[in-house]
């Protein structure tokens, strides 16, 4: 291994020490906790070395937040691989997307609520956010003709749902009809008219 990549490795685990030590304060006390002065003092780093990785805190959280990113896609990929028919795909990608944000609240803000300089719906979209938009995507397409459209408004409405559960405005027992009812409107969604982004996949955004 020559110097350059030594170098390089050792960097990329300084970088995933911070990572990790940034949701593990989250997750137990908030993410108000989470400030370049507390990281250096959990992992025993000065602060000038946690700047020559991250900028300030939103790029840690941003760093959290492409993590997440990694796993939900995993998440909704599994709950999809498990399924015969697509109705079937939806509802267990739904049930793993709510259960995700629920299970993991912190990492969630990250990903979603916390101001971070990740992109959405755009050219240079990370591609971690692009591969959950697409797992997401890839149980709606059988349903529709305007895909992003539909995986959009799908999306919308499992985080509006996550939301609220999670701030407790809305009744956990209520959790199977409340994702029956966006199931059945995404197969409704079949018999609408085509969009004007037609058939493709293409233009579907992360």
């Amino acid at each position: 291994m020559g110097i350059a990549e030594r170098k390089g490795r050792g960097r990329a685990e300084r970088e995933q020490r911070i990572v990790a030590a940034a949701r593990v304060i989250a997750e137990r006390e908030g993410w108000d906790a989470v400030t370049v002065r507390r990281l250096a003092e959990e992992i025993e780093y000065s602060q000038p070395v946690l700047y020559s990785h991250f900028e300030n805190r939103d790029a840690i959280v941003a760093a959290v937040a492409v993590e997440g990113f990694r796993e939900i896609t995993v998440a909704l990929r599994e709950a999809a691989s498990g399924s015969t028919r697509g109705r079937n795909a939806l509802k267990n990608v739904a049930i793993a997307y709510l259960a995700f944000a629920l299970r993991h609240p912190a990492l969630y803000e990250a990903m979603f609520i916390l101001p971070t300089n990740l992109r959405f719906a755009e050219a240079g979209t990370r591609p971690e956010l692009r591969a959950g938009f697409e797992a997401l995507a890839a149980v709606v397409t059988p349903f529709c003709v305007d895909v992003a459209v539909v995986t959009e408004t799908f999306w919308a409405a499992l985080h509006g749902l996550a939301e609220l559960e999670r701030s407790g405005r809305i009744r956990p027992s209520a959790r199977g009809e409340r994702i029956a009812l966006v199931v059945r409107a995404i197969v409704a969604s079949r018999n609408s008219s085509p969009g004007r982004f037609g058939a493709s996949t293409s233009n579907a955004r992360s």
